[in-house]
């Protein structure tokens, strides 16, 4: 049901944006708010997002700005991403690198 409204809401606020009643500021925060929370990622749905895009556990470090053996650990299970680079995953695994480009 959540979704509904904030689909509803989206759509509502988009409709007045191309009115220009709403700012595109306006617009982007209210997107921003009704996008559902970030999953987590299974250290299976790390590697596969870093193969898709043919990068190497170092080169998604650098492009995380964290370190090699943090991505190492996440594809081992033995840590989980969180906060921005949570975030990151979700926007690459999304939107490709060009995204972050």
């Amino acid at each position: 049901m959540r979704d509904s409204i904030e689909k509803s809401i989206v759509s509502t606020i988009s409709d007045l944006n191309n009115d220009g009643l709403v700012d595109d500021i306006t617009m982007k925060n209210i997107e921003t708010l009704c996008i559902p929370e970030v999953k987590e990622y299974s250290p299976e749905n790390i590697i596969s997002i870093r193969k898709k895009l043919k990068l190497s556990q170092a080169a998604l470090a650098n492009l995380f700005n964290i370190s090699a053996s943090t991505v190492q650990k996440w594809e081992q299970g033995n840590k989980k991403p969180t906060g921005a680079s949570r975030k990151l995953l979700d926007v690459v695994e999304r939107k490709g690198l060009a995204a972050l480009i």
